[in-house]
Formats: C-alpha cells, sequence, structure tokens
C-alpha cells in the first residue's frame, strides 16, 4: 500500500513536504468526497499521513464512509463484546471505533486481548496461560507461574517436569469473515535478566525429543485440524501452529477449542514456557 500512495502523490504532482507546482490549482482545491473517494482504496497509516496535506484531506480523513470501509462487517459485535453497551452506545464516529479495536483491549478477566489487524481489518485473540485448562496447573512440584517483561500477559506457565502433558482451551468470539491461523506460544527453557543481559536455563528441558507434541483444534462448525511436531529450539520464543479455520458468517460467534498434548506416559518432559495462544487472520 505504500507503493501505492508514493504513486497517488505523484499523479498529483506532489511530493512530501513541498507545495504543489501549479499556483493556481492544487489539492486543497478538490472536493471532499472527491478526496474521500480516493482515500478509501488505502490504508489507515496512509490516510493518516495525508490528513496533514491540507483542509480537504484534513476533513475526508474522518469522513464516515472512510473508516466504515476498513472496519469489518460485524463492527458492532465486536464492539459489544470487547466494550460492552457503555462504549457500543456512545455513539462514536467510524474513526473512533476503529482506533478503539484496533488496540489491544483485555477482555474476559484479563485472560484475553483483542485488537483488529490493521493489514486485514480481521480479529487478533491472544489468550494467556492463566486463560487455559493445564493439567497439574495446582501441583508446585509440576508447575510454577513465573513474572516475565517476555509476555503481553507479564507471566507464563513454566513446567518443571511431569508424565501426561496436555493443555486445552476455548474461545467463543464473533470472528469476522475470513481464513485465521491458531498458533500455542512456547519456549524451552527458563529464560532471566542477569547483569542486565538475557540468559536461558534449559537445565529442565527433556522429553520433547522423543514423542512430538500433538495440537488440536475444533469449531463450532464442524471444522477440525490436527498437528504435529517436535519441540526445538531451547532459548527462544516460538509460535507452534495448530491449524486453520475459516469463517463465513462474521453474525454468528464462532467457539473454538483447541489443545496441545503429549501424554505418552513412557518418559517425562519438563522445561518448557507455556505463554500464549494466538489466533490472528492467516498470512
Amino acid at each position: 500500500m505504500g507503493s501505492g500512495l508514493s504513486s497517488f502523490l505523484l499523479m498529483c504532482n506532489i511530493t512530501t513536504g513541498a507545495p504543489a507546482k501549479s499556483p493556481e490549482s492544487g489539492l486543497g482545491d478538490l472536493p471532499e468526497s472527491v478526496v474521500g473517494s480516493v482515500l478509501v482504496y488505502l490504508n489507515p497509516q496512509d490516510i493518516c499521513r495525508l490528513a496533514s496535506l491540507n483542509r480537504a484531506f484534513r476533513y475526508a480523513s474522518s469522513a464516515e464512509f472512510v473508516w466504515e470501509m476498513k472496519l469489518p462487517k460485524n463492527y458492532e459485535m465486536l464492539m459489544s463484546r470487547v466494550f460492552g453497551n457503555k462504549v457500543s452506545n456512545l455513539g462514536l464516529g467510524k474513526k473512533e471505533i476503529y482506533a478503539k479495536l484496533s488496540r489491544p483491549c483485555v477482555i474476559d478477566g484479563g485472560t484475553k486481548k483483542v485488537w483488529l489487524d490493521k493489514a486485514t481489518g480481521k480479529a487478533c485473540v491472544l489468550i494467556s496461560s492463566n486463560g487455559l485448562a493445564i493439567t497439574g496447573i495446582d501441583d508446585r512440584r509440576y508447575w510454577n507461574w513465573i513474572s516475565t517483561e517476555e509476555s503481553r500477559f507479564r507471566s507464563v506457565a513454566y513446567l518443571q517436569q511431569i508424565w501426561w502433558f496436555e493443555v486445552d482451551g476455548e474461545v467463543d468470539f464473533p470472528f469476522p469473515c475470513g481464513t485465521y491461523s491458531l498458533y500455542f506460544r512456547l519456549q524451552l527453557g527458563r529464560s532471566s535478566r542477569r547483569f542486565g543481559r538475557r540468559v536461558c536455563n534449559s537445565d529442565h528441558v527433556h522429553g520433547w525429543d522423543i514423542k512430538p507434541v500433538k495440537f488440536q483444534l475444533s469449531t463450532s462448525d464442524g471444522q477440525k485440524a490436527i498437528n504435529q511436531c517436535y519441540l526445538t529450539d531451547p532459548g527462544r520464543w516460538n509460535l507452534y501452529r495448530a491449524g486453520d479455520f475459516v469463517v463465513e458468517d462474521s453474525k454468528v460467534p464462532m467457539k473454538i477449542k483447541f489443545s496441545m498434548t503429549q501424554i505418552d506416559c513412557t518418559h517425562t518432559k519438563g522445561g518448557l514456557c507455556v505463554d500464549s495462544v494466538l489466533i490472528r487472520p492467516k498470512w
């Protein structure tokens, strides 16, 4: 979209920071409706940049029809789900609604964060480890909660050692239409700061190279996905893909159930940090 903005500026015979060559007429003479018809084809970042050119662009950059094109069709359901009636009934303009939805918002008691992806206008959902059902999480012999700035939720679940490994979760959300991917954000090893440097303790990492971990998801309309892989690369946060799902009707909230398991009890496994589950538009 950046190249589209550059082409548009060249067609209008201007460059950033330079006035139009013709003293007789310029971009400021364009009707607001004409400018708005151009802005609907640009991404939100470019719209905001062009708003500083002149009054016509500034007014057009706030036009309702411009920002309505950037919002998903079910944005009213999203507003209600994220903010409740206290915000959805305030009579906000489309630009203000877009701004609110594009910032990460905490829902469900702080266990989830949601926002609009600026590139696609589709929803992203992040579920914390606190919002997951983790087998043995209350037994300190197996699991501990660790505070860390490397998580958006400021804490992760750390597995020391266990035989039966199982993490389950679900989310019920009015996703805009499109294809989405679901990932688990995991790290082998326990990271910390020492003398201002990041270090990772891998002493407890074991068992993940013997059998693969199974990732699964299912949706309320019957879609299923299964993926298996070995956990590798200690000391780095990685996204492990469980699968994809498609939303065809944005008027009906989609319920997604997901899990990751390694329940072969012939060996123990440990040294794993479980941060979150990410649902985002498929790239």
